[in-house]
């Protein structure tokens, strides 16, 4: 799943306006794939177009995706969904929304540790069909950060008193400078005590996010790379140390970041266009459905010791019709985060981004 997964958060990623938000592409990518498994005609092309290959689950201590389907009752289903699907995911609608949707919304906050509190769409009486996913990443730093003032003198947060997070003494190979197209990108990779990382991204003052984000995503295969100092943020300078090593100095903010994202909005870019259209798209799940809503609903939170997020994404069908002791001189490369950038979460045994986000308002002092 990783390319096509990351592939598909990038392809997101350059739509974006500038505004803060957070998104998941690995969130939506297992509910289009298995949807392109069970469709047929244009709408099949058109999934396996953006999710070719089956999602592959994530063997990770600090990352747990639920899946779960939610049929109304009395709607024939497919021998394939029957007899294919795990009956502990599949589950009936009463038809009743005031009994359903908080049913759904209580599975989201069960299945987020409370992070999202509930079902991106709104189970409405002729649903016929709800697929959901819940993405959660819990992860603590390696090394903490210690909360310190922070009061940008330049940039969008000039004059903010913010909930700074410094960090002194890292390894410099934990940042590196990306040579890109929307220029050069200082990557700052925060490493999780587990098996989940989350990189910061600083890219040249004014570039929006639809630019720097993908640009990240690119360099984390592709890492052709600059000096430390040629990258925005970073400076050098010489210091008294224990010994001789050269160490890195981070000064960057807390966050809180969520975002609602309706995916056909941007319909083509899911393949949902033909699945969104009267017709019998899905005959091996149940007769005459289509997509009648796909949101997805995301948080994130950066702080001192650990990185929480989750995304929630949820598919709606309709049926019928469309619904110093001895100091010596030592180098030290400094990275100041002040100003808008972005982050990805990444597992890092298979590269797999998890979830990507953008920050223009982070938490205040």
């Amino acid at each position: 799943m990783s390319p096509s997964a990351n592939a598909l958060t990038a392809r997101w990623a350059a739509r974006l306006d500038d505004r803060q938000t957070v998104l998941s592409g690995a969130g939506v990518y297992p509910l289009l794939a298995l949807l392109a498994r069970y469709a047929t005609g244009p709408a099949r092309d058109e999934l396996h177009a953006v999710a070719p290959t089956p999602a592959t689950p994530v063997d990770s201590p600090t990352t747990r995706l639920a899946t779960g389907f939610w049929s109304r009752a009395g709607l024939p289903l497919g021998r394939r969904w029957r007899t294919e699907l795990d009956n502990t995911t599949r589950s009936e609608l009463t038809g009743d929304p005031t009994v359903d949707q908080p049913r759904l919304d209580q599975w989201v906050r069960e299945q987020t540790d409370d992070l999202i509190d509930r079902l991106p769409i709104q189970v409405r009486p002729g649903t016929a069909l709800v697929l959901a996913n819940a993405l959660t990443v819990l992860v603590d730093w390696a090394t903490p950060f210690r909360p310190a003032h922070c009061q940008p003198t330049t940039g969008p947060w000039q004059g903010r008193p913010l909930a700074g997070l410094h960090r002194c003494g890292g390894d410099p190979a934990s940042l590196r400078v990306a040579d890109t197209p929307a220029g050069p990108i200082s990557l700052l990779t925060v490493t999780g005590d587990a098996d989940v990382d989350v990189l910061l991204a600083l890219g040249p003052a004014g570039q929006p996010a639809a630019r720097v984000l993908p640009a990240a995503l690119t360099a984390l295969d592709h890492p052709a790379t600059l000096p430390a100092p040629a990258g925005p943020g970073v400076t050098e300078d010489t210091v008294q140390g224990y010994d001789d090593r050269p160490e890195l100095l981070v000064r960057t903010v807390g966050f809180t970041v969520t975002g609602d994202h309706d995916l056909l909005d941007h319909a083509d870019l899911f393949g949902l266009v033909a699945a969104g259209r009267d017709g019998d798209h899905f005959p091996d799940i149940s007769p005459q459905l289509s997509v009648s809503d796909a949101r997805q609903s995301a948080r994130a939170e950066f702080t001192a010791t650990g990185f929480r997020a989750a995304a929630v994404t949820a598919i709606g069908m309709r049926a019928g019709s469309a619904p110093p002791r001895t100091t010596v001189r030592r180098r030290r490369i400094r990275l100041d985060v002040d100003r808008p950038f972005g982050f990805l979460a990444v597992h890092r045994p298979t590269g797999l981004v998890l979830i990507a986000g953008w920050v223009t308002d982070p938490t205040g002092a």
